[in-house]
């Protein structure tokens, strides 16, 4: 049976109410993501050609760019992170999650124009083979080593400055007291024989200018590791005290390889020609600032703290030294530094730090602030610190004390300033008295 369907006439079909209209449908969008910010692309930073002490300006707006920052260096790859204020400086340096040790597998961006890290350097050590390496020479910088050695350091400054007296004034204080007394002292704690001083010295020399090339380079650490691995080698059996035969004994007992011991004593030997230019950019400041020299020579029972005021205040090198790389994700301020990505740290800046030294670019040596980290942090503290301020203080005190009236012998703009080097200082420095 098939049903009909029928439609209602209008006539017949009851009126509906009207609906209510329907509200319109609110729809709100979805909060925008927060995009990441990327990183200001990588700081280019040259190793300027600054005169006397001025202080990078490349780096002094680094800092003002924030505490961290990305900077690409002049050889080498890619770019680097680089940590300005002192807090960071000391962490970053204090902490295992940054190694030293992964630097030497890869190329990173860099100052010098050739990088090839040899075994048993502290530089690249890291914990724990950094205290293995470092044991072997440790009793040759201590504080009581250098005790006993002040009076054998006094007696080779006061010979140079004899000299210096009897040829009598005009004389450049580079030349005949600041480069061959660093020399003479460290080649004692060395062990270095007075007849191949001098040749030690130019090897060095070589090895930290920029000038030449990496083939003059080359030559000059092949010159001075052969040297240095025949010296140990032939002190194998010695109980002298000097560090060639520190470290010959080492390899003797099987503690060290000879490798190690050549890689270890080679910065130690360089670590001399520091002293040489951090002194001449003191004396430097001494002399082109009347106050602070009278101050020094008046109150000389309170020069330490002038001291500890000028080595925080001198920009002993250019740029930075040494990266290291993150072994795991590490956050600084909000900055996320992956796993692998090299990070440098400033000492120059952190002592330059406001929040730490504030009016940070005047010399007061009367400030009280946190410890000076131009000998460096953590466990890659500079080895000879103790042995470079015995240094530091006896030139200070000898050349003020024996030579009363000693004043530069040319206006400040004329003295000449090295060129094309990792270590910022004074080429000559002429003087009178």
């Amino acid at each position: 049976m098939t049903q009909e369907i029928t439609t209602p006439s209008p006539d017949r079909v009851a009126p509906r109410p009207a609906a209510p209209a329907a509200p319109a449908l609110q729809v709100t969008p979805p909060a925008p993501l927060p995009e990441e910010t990327a990183p200001p692309p990588p700081r280019d930073w040259p190793a300027l050609e600054l005169a006397g002490t001025e202080f990078d300006p490349v780096l002094r707006e680094l800092m003002r760019e924030g505490p961290i920052t990305r900077i690409r260096l002049p050889h080498g790859e890619g770019w680097a992170w680089l940590a300005t204020r002192y807090d960071d400086v000391k962490l970053v340096t204090n902490d295992p999650r940054f190694s030293r040790a992964e630097v030497t597998r890869r190329q990173v961006t860099r100052l010098a124009p050739h990088f090839k890290p040899r075994p048993g350097s502290l530089a690249w050590a890291d914990q724990p083979d950094h205290n293995r390496l470092r044991k072997p020479v440790s009793a040759a910088f201590t504080v009581g080593a250098m005790k006993r050695l002040r009076p054998r350091a006094q007696e080779l400054l006061d010979e140079l400055v004899d000299a210096l007296v009897r040829q009598g004034p005009p004389a450049d204080l580079v030349e005949q007291v600041l480069e061959p007394f660093p020399l003479a002292v460290v080649s004692e704690v060395m062990g270095v024989p007075p007849a191949e001083r001098e040749q030690v010295h130019a090897w060095t020399r070589q090895i930290i200018s920029m000038c030449g090339g990496a083939e003059a380079a080359d030559r000059a650490k092949e010159g001075m590791y052969g040297w240095i691995r025949r010296t140990v080698r032939a002190r194998r059996d010695s109980r002298a005290e000097d560090v060639l035969s520190l470290l010959g004994a080492a390899v003797g007992r099987g503690e060290i390889s000879e490798d190690e011991a050549v890689g270890l004593a080679g910065p130690l030997q360089i670590g001399g020609e520091a002293v040489t230019h951090n002194c001449g950019q003191m004396l430097y400041l001494l002399l082109t600032r009347p106050e602070l020299m009278a101050r020094t020579r008046e109150r000389s029972g309170e020069r330490g703290p002038v001291l500890d005021e000028l080595l925080r205040h001198i920009p002993h090198r250019s740029t930075v030294g040494l990266a290291r790389i993150a072994r795991e994700d590490v956050e600084l301020h909000g900055v996320r530094i992956a796993a692998g990505e090299p990070v440098y740290v400033s000492y120059l800046a952190a002592n330059r730090d406001p929040a730490v030294f504030p009016d940070p670019d005047r010399i007061d040596p009367d400030r009280a602030a946190a410890p000076h980290l131009a000998f460096g942090n953590g466990p890659h503290y500079c080895t000879g610190a103790v042995l470079a301020r015995l240094q530091t203080e006896l030139l200070v005190d000898t050349l003020l004390d024996r030579l009363p009236g000693l004043r530069l012998a040319v206006p400040a703009a004329q003295v000449a300033w090295r060129r094309k080097t990792m270590i910022r200082g004074p080429q000559a420095l002429p003087v009178t008295w």
